[in-house]
């Protein structure tokens, strides 16, 4: 039976901190009696201060939750056996003796080593690291340890993030509006203003801490005319929130206009190599710094889907990224340039013309020109976060470029927070692609954590799920796609499975079939939303615009370069250099020879890369036609499972859970049935193939 937290407990997400009960806690009691934090630094004004306050703040938080006692932790030196001691390498003598100086080596920037301590005459535990913003990180998981009640005796472990960069990006705009948000309205902006809402930016803050983001963009990258006043006029709004989201070791980022030197009357151009443009980014940053010496630095789209960038001055992103990077890396600031940029006017008709090509065609060439403080970020397919598209080749081919990594928390193409669909396991088959770039084991994830090509600056970006909703993300169980964001860019190893039982567990309490049964419906989402949408890598058949609920024609003779080429005949877009517009080339030599024959290329990518008839059978033995009745109507019988699975834990969760994700599966079932019978319908009239199992498709 659910503990009562109140109709908002789901706000807490995984930091909830369920009481443990006395018989795990009595080993350690007298542990708990004697907590140890660092010194007083001196001064309030600096970061590495702000993070000892929250450290402190976090420990008498955390056990109050935890053992239902209040502690009062002190900066002295363990008189006595027992103890908990959270503080830097160096700082004490009990350090030094405890650590062998291997494990002092190999702690890196953000990591730190939780050790027990057992010198005869005094025991307790250690949680150290080599900055204070790793020390917070050690003391979350330390209380993440506790909620798995794992023996503290004998403990030594070591936790390092693979990705140096770990990082949420807002597409919030200053007016409150949030493009691709579906939580509610932003948390920070409302009117051109920020609102009065600090103390859940400080919520949010200790949420993305506690699971080591280490850095935000608080603004939209298709940056209105509002937002461009960031820089100047609005900075305080910067300065702000760079107050709290810095308590919880986050550096703030901003999203810039390329183009916002043309809105100064003596400026009048954007030309990254005019001196006067130079010096008016100068100026900006200079002024940034002067009033926030931790700024992270800016954010770039630039010649994408509208938005100005250097070609408007036939400079190429290098120049473009360079200038603005040569100015930032004198403050220690970084530059992201995204690598979405292709052809958003495509004639439909212009079958040579392939939007899968873009990010590489563009930036390739421009591997070894990017200024070292440049991270280019690049999307993890070649299109736009569609439940199913290939890897992008883009990753592992630039070997002299930094790059991050972009995966879509906020679910745009996904359900929108309406349909549960987890993520993890997706974002875990990228990681684990093998891109071939130096041999058989040049995974994505050592691509985007530096080792495969030695970048100095590299890591993971998501786009970010969360609003003003009371639960932050609309759907509850949609926390565990930022949850599980998160714990990737730490640690790009860790299981789909692990990470999912811990969301449970964190999120839900310690009751094993509540946990089971909600790990079984995330576990399931990703693979039921690919059944009951586009099929076989396909991709789109969304309406336009919103992006949400079936349209198969809806971007066929558009723009946007984003079809599916059916016909009476056949389905799919060919990509190969044999008959169509080479995309696979753009793959190292083993990739592109598997995506190149239909009969090597997997199943759930042959539309993407082959135009094909629908009585082409795949691996599974069904023909094309067959394979998409079937799994329309497979996904909308899942979606019925996922409901009754749920129903059956109503006496287990909290009511305002339980009615929460009760609700938005209801209304799944009910869009699932719609793509199901619209997708079916619109096959069917095109091929005039039955279905073989003779179910209701409508004619």
């Amino acid at each position: 039976m659910f503990k009562k937290e109140g109709i908002n407990s789901d706000y807490k997400c995984w930091l909830k901190y369920y009481e443990i009960e006395d018989e795990y806690l009595g080993r350690y009691k007298k542990w708990l009696e004697n907590i140890i934090v660092p010194k007083n630094k001196g001064g309030t004004d600096s970061a590495e201060e702000e993070i000892v306050k929250s450290i402190i703040a976090e420990l008498k938080t955390g056990f109050y939750k935890l053992i239902g006692e209040k502690v009062v932790p002190h900066s002295g030196d363990p008189a006595c056996s027992g103890f908990i001691l959270a503080d830097i390498l160096d700082s004490r003598d009990l350090i030094r003796e405890g650590l062998t100086v291997q494990e002092r080596e190999e702690i890196n920037r953000d990591g730190f080593l939780i050790k027990h301590y057992d010198s005869g005459p005094k025991e307790g535990l250690v949680i150290t690291a080599k900055t204070y913003r790793g020390l917070l990180y050690g003391v979350f998981h330390f209380f993440r340890l506790l909620q798995e009640k794992r023996e503290l005796r004998k403990l030594n472990l070591l936790e390092n993030p693979d990705n140096k960069l770990r990082i949420i990006n807002h597409w919030d705009n200053l007016d409150g509006s949030i493009e691709r948000g579906y939580a509610g309205k932003s948390i920070f902006y409302e009117n051109n203003e920020l609102k009065e809402n600090e103390d859940r930016w400080h919520d949010y803050a200790r949420l993305l801490g506690s699971v080591g983001i280490n850095g935000i963009v608080i603004n939209n990258v298709n940056v209105s005319r509002a937002a461009s006043d960031l820089l100047d006029d609005k900075l305080n709004m910067v300065e702000k929130l760079n107050t709290v989201f810095r308590k919880y070791g986050l550096k703030v980022y901003i999203s810039i206009n390329f183009a916002s030197p043309c809105e100064d009357d003596e400026i009048g151009t954007a030309d990254p190599l005019k001196e006067s443009v130079q010096n008016w980014w100068k100026k900006k940053v200079n002024n940034i710094y002067n009033r926030i010496p931790d700024f992270g630095g800016f954010l770039v789209k630039a010649d994408s889907e509208g938005r100005p960038g250097p070609f408007t001055y036939d400079r190429s992103h290098a120049e473009g990224a360079n200038m603005l990077a040569r100015i930032l890396k004198s403050h220690g600031g970084v530059l992201i340039w995204r690598c979405f940029v292709y052809d958003c006017q495509q004639d439909w008709r212009d079958y040579s013309t392939d939007r899968a090509r873009a990010a590489y065609d563009n930036f390739m060439p421009l591997d070894g020109e990017f200024e070292d403080n440049v991270l280019l970020q690049i999307k993890n397919g070649p299109m736009d976060f569609q439940v199913r598209e290939p890897v992008s080749p883009l990753l592992g081919a630039m070997k002299q470029t930094n790059q991050l990594l972009e995966l879509q928390i906020t679910q745009e193409y996904t359900g929108q927070q309406i349909h549960v669909c987890y993520l993890v396991p997706q974002w875990k088959e990228i990681l684990e692609f093998d891109t071939r770039a130096r041999g058989e084991t040049s995974r994505v994830k050592r691509v985007v954590d530096g080792s495969v090509h030695d970048f100095s600056l590299s890591g993971m970006v998501g786009v970010g799920n969360v609003g003003s909703d009371m639960n932050w993300t609309g759907h509850t169980l949609a926390q565990a796609n930022l949850f599980g964001f998160a714990r990737l860019a730490w640690d790009p190893d860790l299981s789909a499975e692990k990470i999912t039982r811990r969301w449970c567990r964190y999120t839900l309490g310690e009751d094993r079939e509540v946990n089971a049964k909600t790990a079984q419906i995330l576990l399931k989402s990703w693979e039921t939303y690919e059944k009951y949408t586009a099929p076989l890598g396909v991709g789109w058949m969304v309406n336009p615009g919103h992006h949400y609920g079936p349209n198969v024609d809806g971007y066929e003779y558009s723009r946007w370069g984003t079809y599916h080429r059916a016909d009476i005949h056949g389905i799919g877009v060919d990509r190969t250099v044999k008959t169509g517009t080479g995309f696979t080339e753009q793959y190292f030599a083993a990739k592109k020879e598997l995506y190149e024959d239909p009969e090597t290329c997997p199943d759930e990518l042959l539309l993407f890369f082959h135009h094909l008839p629908y009585i082409y059978k795949l691996d599974s033995g069904k023909t094309i036609i067959q394979h998409i009745y079937d799994t329309h109507f497979e996904g909308v019988e899942q979606v019925k499972e996922f409901i009754d699975i749920w129903s059956q834990l109503s006496d287990e969760l909290e009511p305002a859970i339980f009615k929460n994700v009760q609700k938005r599966l209801k209304q799944q079932l009910e869009s699932a049935r719609e793509w199901r019978d619209v997708i079916n319908t619109y096959f069917y009239r095109k091929t005039g193939f039955p279905d073989e199992k003779h179910r209701k498709i409508y004619k």
